[in-house]
C-alpha cells in the first residue's frame, strides 16, 4: 500500500476514508454497547431518560429540541416512560400550564444498572489490549471528545 510523507498508508491520510472508517466503527460499537441493555427500552427511550437524567427537569418541547424529535413523539416517549415509571410530570409552580419531565429513582438506577454493565463489558475488552494499543487508544479518546465539543465549521449546503 502506498504511504504518505509522514509513513501512514495513504488510505488512512484521507480525511474522507478516515471519516467513513471511523463512523463505521463507532456505529458498531454502539450497537454493541446497546446490546448490553437489558432494560428492554428502544434508544429512543433509551436517550430520552439519559436526557432527563442529565438536563432535567424539562419542559416537553426542550426534551424534544434536545433529542430532535417531533413535539408529538415525545409526548408519546415521555408517556412511555412515565407508564414504567421512569418519568414523572411536574407541573411548573409558577406556571400551571407547564409541564416538566423528571427522572425518577428507578428511573436513574436503569440507567446507572445499564451504564455500569456497558462500561463493563467494554472495560473487559479494554484489559486484553497490548500497553501500545491502551495508549493509542487513549490519545485517539482525547481527540474524539474534542471533535464532540469543538465547534463545527461553516456547514456546506
Amino acid at each position: 500500500m502506498a504511504k504518505d510523507p509522514d509513513g501512514i498508508p495513504a488510505s488512512d491520510s484521507d480525511p474522507t476514508e478516515l471519516a467513513s472508517r471511523l463512523r463505521l466503527t463507532m456505529v458498531r460499537l454502539a450497537r454493541m454497547l446497546r446490546q448490553q441493555d437489558e432494560s428492554g427500552l428502544t434508544p429512543t427511550l433509551s436517550a430520552a431518560l439519559a436526557t432527563v437524567n442529565r438536563e432535567g427537569p424539562l419542559t416537553l418541547g426542550e426534551l424534544a429540541a434536545r433529542e430532535q424529535i417531533a413535539p408529538p413523539s415525545i409526548t408519546n416517549t415521555v408517556g412511555k416512560l412515565e407508564a414504567l415509571g421512569l418519568v414523572v410530570r411536574l407541573t411548573d409552580p409558577k406556571d400551571k400550564r407547564i409541564c416538566r419531565v423528571e427522572a425518577t429513582e428507578a428511573g436513574r438506577l436503569q440507567i446507572e444498572s445499564n451504564r455500569t454493565r456497558r462500561d463493563a463489558w467494554l472495560a473487559k475488552r479494554l484489559v486484553a489490549l497490548d500497553a501500545d494499543d491502551l495508549a493509542r487508544l487513549v490519545a485517539a479518546a482525547d481527540v474524539l471528545e474534542h471533535l464532540t465539543v469543538a465547534p463545527p465549521e461553516a456547514e456546506a449546503p
